[in-house]
């Protein structure tokens, strides 16, 4: 969510909350517009420190920073060389996906790696080292990314390549190793701007998991939307969806004409208000049943946009705002290969329990990338929208986070808000390294965010 002004006598001081709307935290927004500029902001931070923030995608807390400095990177916002031969792009940090898809598409090419979103910036997408719809095949993001410079505490600019510790930090990150000022970046080679999608019904979760498991590897782009209300035999029922990039071959004449167009549709923006109690069970299962209901049993190769497919949600300007005041909790975890009975008690925990979420998918990921905080790792990731005010959730969530460290699994930090820190530790072996390499980079704390001090990442809890 943007940042909201909550003062018209101390503008620069700012009311900031994640996409999910809870938890907002008061604090000094600087903008800076050149490196210059953004040098001097990290080293008038102030006491309190400060965090990079990008386009406030971030589910929790990670791009807040209660009392403190939040350097909004989205005036950085230049494409400078596009490679249309090698396909890699160098752009500016605050370049948003939807920016690259616009510059890019019409010269045959796309972002390697894209979340449910296209409203994030390039310096996020390192900082949380996004996955989307094809981690099994092309991992996370920051494994396309070949290099990017970093501004680091004590107000230097360094060059950082793959393959080296503070490339590892950085993805994944969370903003606490520095600013990313501008990256490269090896794109994905496409023809069209359409994809061509293969829909299936499964009936309930062990079909789910045998049809991903069985034909994955086939498949650029895999996931699952889950009905968690469904109970009894039809609990974890789903609807897959698997994609590629249409060839010009498959497009209808007239789409030929044009067929690396990209104009996605906008439909109109969710009201500031919504009232409480909208997304009820009842209302949540009844759009779940249509949802399941008016799915094809299977059907292939139908055409659908880009913007279509991996981002339906982005045409509803503002739709975090159906779930009320309140907010919501995004909760996202993955648990090995193996780990399977794991996967099925959370998701009878969650029909149980009649969680209201109409958002809810499961995909495989692949082999993981070495980002030391990186969320990806192989195995079964399910994420779920759930309303912050649904009675007892926090408890029922810790519930959660502690079968999920117990399986060896972990909560993405991206998308967190509540976490208990000493689970962190157990969730992600690397957090020692990571710990030790701050202390040595930036020994004065000068970055850190409201999520840094929950989970405690300056020292052992």
């Amino acid at each position: 969510m943007s940042a909201e002004t909550t003062s018209e006598t101390a503008p620069e001081i700012t009311s900031v909350t994640g996409w999910g709307r809870t938890a907002p935290s008061a604090a000094r927004l600087v903008r800076p517009r050149t490196y210059a500029e953004a040098v001097a902001a990290v080293r008038d931070c102030g006491p309190r420190g400060g965090i990079p923030r990008g386009l406030g995608r971030a589910y929790g807390d990670a791009a807040q920073n209660a009392g403190g400095s939040v350097i909004d990177v989205t005036g950085l916002d230049r494409i400078h060389v596009v490679d249309a031969g090698a396909g890699v792009v160098l752009c500016d940090a605050g370049v948003s996906l939807h920016r690259l898809m616009q510059v890019l598409l019409p010269l045959g090419w796309f972002v390697p790696v894209t979340p449910g979103t296209r409203y994030v910036t390039v310096g996020g997408a390192i900082g949380a080292d996004i996955h989307g719809k094809n981690h099994h095949v092309s991992g996370s993001f920051a494994r396309h990314v070949l290099s990017f410079e970093l501004l680091t505490a004590d107000g230097t600019i360094h060059t950082v390549d793959q393959g080296t510790d503070l490339f590892d930090a950085t993805t994944g990150g969370m903003g606490l190793t520095g600013v990313v000022l501008t990256a490269r970046i090896r794109l994905q080679p496409v023809r069209t701007s359409l994809m061509s999608v293969d829909t299936e019904r499964a009936r309930d979760l062990d079909d789910l998991m045998a049809r991903l498991t069985a034909t994955d590897h086939r498949h650029r782009y895999s996931v699952a939307w889950i009905d968690l209300l469904a109970r009894g035999a039809a609990t974890g029922r789903a609807v897959l969806t698997r994609g590629e990039h249409a060839t010009p071959a498959a497009l209808p004449a007239r789409a030929r004409r044009d067929p690396l167009a990209f104009r996605p549709s906008r439909l109109p923006a969710a009201p500031p208000f919504v009232p409480g109690g909208l997304l009820t069970r009842t209302t949540v299962g009844l759009f779940n049943e249509l949802w399941y209901r008016r799915a094809p049993r299977a059907r292939s190769g139908e055409l659908q946009s880009i913007s279509a497919f991996f981002h339906p949600l982005d045409g509803v300007p503002h739709w975090n705002r159906v779930y009320g005041r309140d907010g919501f909790v995004q909760y996202q975890f993955v648990v090995g290969y193996g780990q399977e009975d794991t996967l099925r008690r959370i998701v009878q925990r969650l029909a149980d329990r009649r969680c209201p979420s109409f958002l809810a998918v499961l995909k495989r990921f692949g082999d993981a990338d070495p980002g030391w905080l990186s969320f990806p790792r192989p195995g079964w990731t399910l994420a779920l929208d759930i309303p912050a005010g649904l009675p007892g959730l926090g408890a029922f969530l810790d519930e959660l986070d502690e079968e999920v460290a117990a399986a060896g699994g972990r909560v993405s930090l991206a998308k967190d808000s509540r976490l208990r820190p000493e689970l962190l530790g157990a969730m992600y072996p690397r957090l020692d390294d990571f710990r030790a390499l701050r202390a040595e980079l930036d020994p004065r704390g000068v970055f850190v965010s409201d999520l840094a001090r929950r989970l405690n990442f300056q020292e052992s809890p």
